[in-house]
């Protein structure tokens, strides 16, 4: 795990970067500083949230221009619910305004819309915008992007072993039959490549209950820059350093380490 600072990048501001040679598939990524992006400023943290919706915009372009071919973003954990009413009340308006002003974009680039997490709890106006996005863009193929919306890695694992339990329960499978695989099958990424590479923005080294079942072999980047400033030369930047790694998968590496 490498923490990786900004210095050093030979573009100017403003300049196209270019993408490194070695591409990941699959890039999640936990966008993480929106409030602490609006504490430094003197604004309130909403503003933070608005400015994060912006900056996944750009990522998600450029994303979309390097070829990654699927991105994961953690958008609103299950854990989120304890903030404070007002900030949940408006991370909901926000979502709500993301899908209806950037959903066409999204189709008209070939993207792929997936959610990942328990729609149960949500508003029915959520669920409804949710479902209608998967509808609308699930014949894309340029891209394949995931919504992680109060979803939680750990929930998301207790509800497929009780959903394999059941199936033992009723007499459809035997509990050798439980494998690795038949986890992975009940998954919300049920179908999806693991992701190669995990980012985290704002500093933070920690996964916060986001795919840690399906992260079990990713590469993991943390950089600095919280969210809000992030965009296309950040991306780039850590898909260099992911270009740089040898991905071992619990063998030997060339060295033989």
């Amino acid at each position: 795990m490498t923490m990786v600072d900004r210095q050093g990048l030979a573009s100017e501001p403003g300049a196209a970067v270019a993408a490194p040679a070695a591409l990941p598939r699959h890039v999640a990524i936990i966008m993480d500083g929106n409030g602490r992006w609006a504490k430094q400023r003197g604004l309130p943290r909403i503003e933070g949230h608005r400015r994060g919706v912006d900056a996944l915009r750009r990522t998600l372009r450029a994303a979309r221009e390097i070829g990654i071919e699927i991105v994961t973003v953690y958008s609103f954990s299950s854990e989120n619910w304890s903030r404070p009413a007002t900030e949940v009340s408006a991370l909901m308006g926000l979502l709500k305004r993301f899908i209806r002003n950037d959903l066409a974009e999204l189709h008209e680039a070939g993207v792929r819309v997936r959610i990942a997490g328990d729609r149960d709890s949500l508003e029915p106006d959520i669920r409804l915008l949710l479902t209608e996005a998967e509808a609308l863009t699930k014949a894309n193929t340029r891209q394949t992007l995931i919504v992680a919306f109060n979803y939680g890695s750990r929930q998301e694992i207790a509800a497929a072993a009780r959903a394999l339990a059941a199936e033992v329960a009723r007499g459809e499978r035997t509990v050798d039959s439980i494998t690795p695989e038949a986890i992975e099958a009940r998954l919300a990424t049920a179908g999806v490549p693991d992701p190669d590479l995990v980012i985290r923005t704002s500093g933070e080294m920690r996964l916060s209950n986001f795919l840690m079942w399906q992260s079990a072999y990713a590469e993991l980047v943390f950089q600095p820059i919280l969210w809000p400033d992030y965009g296309r030369e950040a991306l780039v930047e850590a898909l260099a350093e992911y270009g740089r790694r040898e991905r071992r998968y619990g063998g030997l590496g060339s060295v033989g380490a």
